[in-house]
């Protein structure tokens, strides 16, 4: 069910969001437990204590989400959560989407159809000019080019689409420039295109914000397209992500002797369509439908305490640094999946676990 949230209810799905060891994977089970943020926000501390937590859960207070929603409304920035008929349709069709989202700019962008432009950010001239050239002719076809305003093939993207509409995605909040010689770029993006953060306005990106940010703009796109990237390459990852979710993944071949062509001729190897040009994305479009409709999770079949603290500690000694399948625990415990999953929960609160999207969980 797609619903709008009433002013306090978006405080309280924001603070739910902002809650320290609260990821989008731990977000969408207490809202689908718990129906609205506000009971999950009161379960909290007894959730994370039952998983072994001794120090309080780390939420924020209620002054902390009004300095944000002020930040936000000062930048002229919009503030969406995943439950709104705002909130795009391919992002809402994530397992699971992101808990909100900011946007600055053109929001009406965010529900077109978008292919994403990535690569090195040390391109070559030629990897800018044909990311350039490629973002124009996509974006004459009716296209939005998506990207993360980084150097190099990033920028060249937006560049390319900023007559016909494009969205940068930011680790940070949604004023937060990086590199800042993009400065002017990110101006023009925020008058022509849409900017779009998942964290808080005011907030500098570290490292583990990117592949955030590359989930959302693999989500928000119908294919992805690398332009140049080495073997071990944050556009991979967006690539990777890509193809996880559903998506086209594209790669632009290039010389053998260039070590940034090693990353795209590898994905060609794998699989990932060749493109040379605009007519290689939409033909590999051809034929794929939109995003269905998203629905609110069901609530999870009733747990009692008793079943979740027989099975909690058996999950934890299951979990190791190496993701493993939640299907997996299932079947190693024999417990029902509900009481699997509350007892992930729990273990996640306390710092013990973490939930990750594709229906993985590792150990901290």
């Amino acid at each position: 069910m797609i619903r709008q949230l009433t002013d306090a209810a978006r405080r309280d799905w924001l603070r739910l969001a902002r809650t320290e060891n609260v990821g989008p994977v731990t977000f969408a089970q207490l809202i689908a437990r718990y129906g609205e943020a506000s009971i999950a926000l009161a379960a909290l501390p007894d959730l994370a204590r039952r998983g072994g937590r001794v120090s309080p859960l780390g939420v924020p207070t209620v002054d902390d989400i009004r300095r944000e929603l002020e930040a936000g409304e000062a930048l002229g920035a919009r503030l969406i959560a995943s439950c709104e008929a705002d909130f795009p349709d391919a992002l809402a069709a994530l397992d699971p989407p992101p808990p909100l989202i900011w946007a600055r700019g053109d929001v009406s962008l965010l529900h077109r159809s978008g292919v994403a432009i990535v690569g090195a950010r040390v391109a070559s001239a030629g990897g800018q000019r044909f990311a350039r050239g490629l973002a124009a002719d996509l974006g004459a076809s009716g296209l939005v080019v998506v990207s993360g305003m980084a150097r190099g093939v990033d920028g060249a993207a937006h560049e390319g689409a900023l007559a016909t509409g494009t969205v940068a995605v930011l680790g940070g909040g949604v004023d937060d420039i990086y590199p800042h010689e993009h400065r002017g770029l990110y101006e023009r993006i925020v008058e022509q295109g849409c900017v779009v953060s998942e964290s808080a306005p005011g907030r500098t990106a570290t490292a583990k914000d990117f592949p955030r940010r590359n989930r959302i703009i693999a989500g928000l796109s119908r294919a992805v397209v690398v332009v140049e990237a080495e073997l071990r390459s944050g556009s991979l990852i967006t690539a990777r992500l890509a193809a996880e979710q559903g998506r086209e993944v594209l790669a632009v071949p290039g010389s053998p002797l260039d070590p940034r062509a090693r990353g795209t001729n590898d994905l060609i190897r794998q699989g990932a369509a060749l493109c040379e040009s605009a007519e290689d994305v939409l033909r590999a479009l051809e034929g794929i439908g939109g995003f269905r409709e998203p629905e609110r999770p069901f609530a999870p079949p009733p747990v009692c305490e008793a079943e979740i603290e027989a099975v909690r500690e058996k999950v934890a000694a299951l979990l190791s640094p190496t993701p493993v399948s939640r299907d997996e625990l299932v079947r190693a415990t024999g417990a029902r999946p509900a009481v699997v999953l509350a007892a992930l929960t729990e273990l996640t609160l306390a710092g013990r676990a973490e939930l990750l999207p594709g229906g993985l969980v590792a150990l901290v």
